[in-house]
């Protein structure tokens, strides 16, 4: 096992691209660039520092929706002409939001990346916010909403347990807005929000693929530099208060099994290189669910036989503390109490006794050989840098990774369950399963492909 683990830790240190390189145009747009010549291709990605936790009271949505009307055409094309062209070249494109981003990205052959910086840099400052194309693509999100949150038992329960772990902080917001405030989202709303974010200097180019960085920057100055750039100010920073006892919820719907997550506040990686608790909490989740032969797949789901499905997730990277989840479904006559009791009881075992040398190497092999696995997609390199940056961190942080999961101890991984996975610090939502019928499945509406909210 310590033959595979360094092995692996060895592969991810190895220079498996050549070096990433960045510029600073005038106008503050940053440009990343990293060369894979493997394949003739190349990912061009555009990152807003926008997303659901930048929205104030009465505009959630507001980013994801703007991100499908960045498709609706520009003072030079027509609606849809962007992805027509794209795949008039070949390529592939969409986009995505998230808490702390919005991101458009193509995929091109490589003597196609003048077409997507092309398009990019005209839809960056020329949208054309067309009160009718919205008023049909905001339908479009509405039909997104009732069909992947209110029609599906489990997203609503995440979706309210989100607004119960979360005070003040707006994580709690749903990324594809609240039914309300998508109800009263106006085009003049999206064009104060598209005037605000959509800014050079709230942006960064990621270019990664079998490209010159020379010809990159150059097309980046071309077709990005003469853009106006505009001051943003920064969102006002909101802190959540500290968790005083466990909070619980139960959701009643219609579905055909009982649901049961549990949460418990943790904090996110940051730039500070002896900051060491995010790495011990990812190696701790790799623990419980890394694979068939971690803790909870082992113990609970085979040996008790008390679990249908169980696991555990946790997300080093992101702007502000996020959580640390458990989800689980009871097998056959269990009940979602015992289910979490048992789980509480493997908690306690983490914070009891240290992780035993062999499990600790097993779960460091997996967690690093994932990573060295996902290098091997341009996309996830492309996502990496532009993630990193965009949540304020920096890509720098991501070539660090292996070597920060590598010095992780079974003391540090009992400090953090100790630490962070406390009862005063847990929230609990279950899904109480009623009788009748699933909601209905409305046909969906038509012109919506991208992206809902991740």
């Amino acid at each position: 096992m310590k033959r595979i683990l360094c092995a692996l830790l060895l592969l991810a240190g190895a220079p498996l691209h050549a070096a990433t390189l960045e510029q600073t145009l005038s106008n503050g747009l940053k440009v990343i660039v990293r060369e894979d010549h493997r394949a003739p291709v190349v990912v061009t990605q555009v990152w807003y520092k926008v997303g659901s936790s930048y929205e104030p009271g009465g505009l959630t949505g507001a980013s994801h929706v703007l991100e499908h009307m960045m498709f609706k055409g520009t003072a030079r094309l027509g609606p849809n002409e962007f992805s027509r062209i794209i795949a008039e070249n070949g390529g592939e494109e969409n986009a995505f939001t998230g808490s702390d981003y919005t991101a458009y990205f193509q995929t091109l052959a490589a003597d196609r990346l003048e077409v997507s910086m092309r398009l990019e840099a005209d839809r960056m400052r020329n949208l054309r916010l067309d009160a009718g194309e919205f008023a049909k693509e905001l339908e479009v999100v509405k039909e997104e909403r009732r069909l992947r949150t209110d029609d599906q038992p489990q997203s609503l329960l995440y979706e309210q347990f989100n607004a119960t772990a979360y005070l003040a902080h707006p994580y709690r917001n749903p990324v594809i807005g609240w039914e309300d405030d998508l109800a009263t989202l106006t085009v003049s709303d999206l064009k104060d929000w598209y005037q605000r974010w959509y800014q050079p200097s709230n942006a960064t180019l990621v270019v990664v693929g079998d490209v010159d960085p020379k010809q990159v920057f150059s097309l980046a100055r071309r077709y990005f530099g003469g853009l106006p750039g505009g001051r943003v100010t920064a969102p006002k920073r909101q802190t959540e208060p500290p968790q005083r006892g466990e909070r619980r919820l139960e959701l009643k719907a219609p579905a055909q099994v009982p649901y049961l997550i549990m949460g418990y506040h943790a904090p996110a990686a940051d730039t500070d290189a002896d900051h060491w608790e995010p790495y011990a909490l990812e190696v701790l989740a790799g623990v419980l669910d890394g694979g068939e032969s971690a803790r909870l797949a082992s113990r609970l789901r085979r040996g008790q036989e008390i679990a249908a499905s169980v696991g555990a997730g946790y997300r080093a990277f992101s702007r502000a503390p996020g959580m640390f989840l458990l989800e689980a479904t009871p097998a056959p006559g269990h009940s979602p109490l015992e289910l979490e009791q048992a789980l509480r009881a493997e908690l306690r075992m983490l914070g009891e006794t240290p992780v035993a040398e062999d499990e600790l190497d097993r779960v460091k092999a997996q967690v690093v050989a994932a990573e060295v696995f996902q290098r091997d997609s341009v996309f996830y390199q492309a996502m990496q840098i532009g993630m990193l940056e965009t949540i304020g961190i920096g890509w720098q942080v991501g070539e660090d990774y292996a070597r920060r999961i590598r010095a992780v101890t079974a003391t540090q991984v009992q400090q953090v369950a100790l630490r962070y996975l406390g009862q005063d610090k847990l929230t609990v939502g279950i899904l109480r399963p009623q009788a009748g019928a699933l909601p209905s499945r409305r046909p969906a509406v038509s012109g919506g492909r991208h992206d809902v909210a991740q």
